[in-house]
């Protein structure tokens, strides 16, 4: 088994060992994983945090050996970049952009530098909803994990990983996480709110905010009102979601 880490700000993960194939998730500046296949442009890796997987470039990673992957796994507390964008001052002092939320505690296993501002530990519940203003208007993006594209469960993810609290990548996965609430009275705000379509499938996610608010992403990170049928668009005036669950995760 072979091990990497991404040196780079942001790296596509497809479904396919190609260009043109689906992004289906990002890593983000030190994000860690195991290689499952290697070829000769593309490695399929499983990524450590959400047990993701799919195909990334072979020059968009650099490999570590298993006792340094296990002392990142063992870690009792990781640094995430606190940020929209900070810098990592990366070989000959060229300057690396990194993304909130990117693991730039593991930037001296790649001989760089990064001395700006971090989240090291669990936070309080009420934390939540102000992590996750930090993307408002960040726009939609299949896939994407940061402020300049992210797609609904990311974003949940990455709020709740900045938090210091674990969510799997996908709504329906994350919609079997936590305890379930019977009415939307009973949730406070950093819950999360679950959706399905027509034919009963969760495919939507979103952060539930105080005086039944929603933040979550349609087109962009937005607010919309949330009640018992489920997200209203008041800019349309239409309901866009139908809910299906409330989850208290924390």
């Amino acid at each position: 088994m072979q091990y990497g880490i991404s040196h780079l700000s942001i790296v596509s993960i497809r479904t396919q060992a190609n260009d043109s194939s689906e992004m289906v998730t990002q890593l983000l500046y030190g994000d860690h994983f195991k290689v499952l296949e290697e070829r000769k442009f593309y490695s399929r890796i499983r990524v450590a945090f959400d047990k993701c997987e799919g195909w990334i470039q072979n020059q968009q990673f650099t490999f570590i050996d298993e006792s340094a992957y296990n002392e990142i796994e063992g870690s009792e507390s990781s640094k995430l970049s606190c940020d929209l964008v900070s810098f990592i001052e990366a070989k000959d002092s060229i300057l690396l952009p990194v993304v909130l939320g990117s693991s730039v505690g593991i930037a001296d296993r790649l001989a760089h530098k990064f001395e700006g501002s971090f989240f090291d530990c669990k936070k309080e519940k009420d934390s939540l909803v102000q992590t996750a203003l930090l993307y408002l208007n960040a726009p939609f993006l299949w896939g994407g994990k940061s402020p300049f594209g992210i797609d609904a469960s990311a974003f949940t993810q990455m709020v709740y990983k900045i938090n210091g609290y674990n969510l799997l990548r996908k709504a329906s996965e994350q919609a079997r996480q936590g305890q379930a609430l019977s009415f939307i009275e009973e949730s406070e705000a950093g819950d999360l709110a679950f959706f399905d379509n027509n034919e009963g499938e969760i495919f939507h996610v979103g952060i539930i905010m105080e005086n039944n608010y929603i933040i979550h992403v349609d087109g962009k990170v937005r607010i919309d009102r949330l009640d018992h049928t489920g997200i209203f668009n008041t800019e349309t005036s239409k309901y866009t979601y139908q809910l299906r669950v409330i989850k208290q995760i924390v």
